[in-house]
Order: C-alpha cells, then sequence, then structure tokens
C-alpha cells in the first residue's frame, strides 16, 4: 500500500503528519488499524477504554479522534467525541463502525467511518475529515483577520 502524500498529512503542529488517538475497545481492530494508519504516516495514539482515551485527549492534541468503543456502554463513544469537541484545538471525529446502517443516530451518520472492510476508502475518507476541518480553521481565521482589519 502506497503511503498519503505529505501534503496531505501535513499538520503545522506534528511535523510529517496528523497526530489521530484511535479509541477501539477491539484489540485486533485496534492493532490493525494503528499499523495500517502509521504506515500511511499517521502518528497513532491508541485507546482501549473511554477513561483512556478522555485522559489523552486532555494531555495531547490530536488532529483527529476515532472512537469505536462498543464494550463499554451506548455512551462511551458519544461522551469521548463530545469531550473531543469541547477542546479548545477542536480536532476532527469519527466513529468507527463495522456495520453500514449509521446507528440510526441523529447527528452521527454523516461523520460514522467503516471501519478497516476497505482501507483505501477508510484512509480516503480519514484525509478528508482532517482535511475539512482544516479549510474551516483557515475559513475561520480568515473571517476574524477581515473583521479585525475592518
Amino acid at each position: 500500500m502506497a503511503a498519503l502524500s505529505p501534503q496531505v498529512l501535513a499538520d503545522s503542529r506534528i511535523p510529517g503528519g496528523s497526530h489521530v488517538l484511535l479509541a477501539l475497545t477491539d484489540v485486533a481492530a485496534r492493532l490493525t488499524l494503528k499499523a495500517v494508519l502509521e504506515k500511511s504516516g499517521y502518528l497513532v495514539d491508541s485507546a482501549a477504554s473511554s477513561a483512556e482515551a478522555m485522559e489523552k485527549i486532555e494531555r495531547e492534541q490530536y488532529t483527529l479522534v476515532l472512537c469505536g468503543l462498543n464494550d463499554e456502554s451506548d455512551h462511551a463513544s458519544r461522551d469521548v467525541v463530545k469531550m473531543a469537541q469541547t477542546q479548545d484545538y477542536r480536532p476532527a471525529t469519527a466513529y468507527l463502525t463495522a456495520s453500514r446502517d449509521g446507528g440510526g443516530s441523529k447527528g452521527v451518520s454523516e461523520r460514522m467511518l467503516i471501519a478497516p472492510v476497505d482501507i483505501p476508502d477508510l484512509l480516503t475518507q480519514i484525509t478528508d475529515l482532517i482535511a475539512n476541518r482544516a479549510a474551516g480553521r483557515a475559513r475561520r481565521a480568515v473571517r476574524r483577520a477581515a473583521t479585525a482589519s475592518a
């Protein structure tokens, strides 16, 4: 598998790539996806529980938080994502699932990624999430600069 280009992965806080937190209950899926993401140029931290993920979110800054904590509770992944979204650095967030039905929760399905069934598609989705978050930050910075100079 070819690595993604440095231009696509570049993030100002992490030289050489984006910093991803991978919070997955399933050990095999977590280790596999971590290896795939690292091979693609991402700096990856992993967590096996919501408590571990939240602790890491408080200590580090992530470009993306991917969550698939299915064995803890119905709300474990949502709690981690909500916490990530309250951070000043505002990482991109997404849920990982092995099913394509999106779980039925309003507001969740548009951020639902399909875990590693189709690796190239998953990597494209991750790259798009990071790029969209960066573009949003750039738009807000331009608006702030325009407002400040007016």
